[in-house]
């Protein structure tokens, strides 16, 4: 018997069975990238962790370590010296790798007495103890992220930041040399020993940013919103790790 495709009940029929046919198809390859998609991101996650600490490709040293080369420098310079931050303890543990700043901040939302979990990585380069640490802010139109390292006297020693969607040749620019080497060597406390953070601040009188105790660096031009997320992103997430930055100083 013919079909007749000349009636709804066809065309309606057709269709779901091409929605359920396509979705199956989708759900299955996603379900086989997923391995690769997770690998491909702790591989990103370590090409970041490594930039902040001032490890970068051998040729270029604006662009993060090859992909190919990220696991091997990352278990050179930090290995299994990773830990999860609570208050003023410190958990040494590799599973500091998989906490998500985002889902902490979220149970947190969930429940006010939830203790955020904090990851650390704890690294030498040149003969220097580096700590690294992460924070998640917004934006002016969506989530804005980074690495910092900091030494043991809490003196930035490099930085790493990037974006969702930030505006190109704007707020963008977070992720560029001129603004990110700025933070190198200023501190997030001031002199009496308070904690500061780092302000990103338009006017600050101090364009080439020789002052490294004002806790402030320059801000970018025209993109005055998003260097509020940075400075608020900056502030908010280093405070969370003061405790246990004030035990390293004992």
């Amino acid at each position: 018997m013919a079909i007749d495709t000349s009636k709804n009940s066809y065309t309606i029929i057709f269709s779901v069975i091409m929605v359920v046919v396509v979705g199956t198809l989708l759900a299955g390859v996603s379900s086989a990238l997923r391995p690769n998609i997770k690998a491909n991101r702790e591989i990103e996650k370590m090409q970041n962790i490594l930039f902040a600490m001032g490890i970068t490709d051998a040729s270029d040293v604006n662009a993060a370590v090859p992909a190919s080369e990220a696991k091997a420098m990352f278990a050179k310079y930090i290995g299994d010296d990773q830990y999860i931050v609570k208050g003023a303890t410190a958990e040494k543990t590799t599973k500091a790798f998989d906490i998500d700043v985002k889902k902490e901040a979220d149970k947190v939302k969930a429940d006010p007495n939830y203790q955020r979990q904090l990851e650390l990585y704890k690294c030498t380069k040149d003969g220097k103890t580096m700590y690294v640490v992460s924070m998640r802010g917004n934006g002016l139109w969506d989530a804005i992220w980074g690495y910092m390292a900091l030494d043991k006297d809490m003196v930035v020693q490099g930085a790493f930041f990037d974006h969702k969607g930030e505006t190109p040749g704007l707020g963008a620019n977070i992720t560029e040399p001129f603004f990110r080497d700025d933070f190198k060597g200023e501190h997030i406390f001031d002199k009496n020993g308070n904690y500061k953070g780092i302000t990103v601040k338009k006017g600050n009188g101090d364009p080439k940013n020789i002052d490294k105790l004002d806790n402030e660096v320059d801000a970018i031009a025209g993109a005055t919103i998003t260097g509020n997320g940075v400075s608020a992103m900056i502030k908010k997430g280093l405070k969370m790790y003061v405790p246990y930055f004030k035990t390293l100083k004992n």
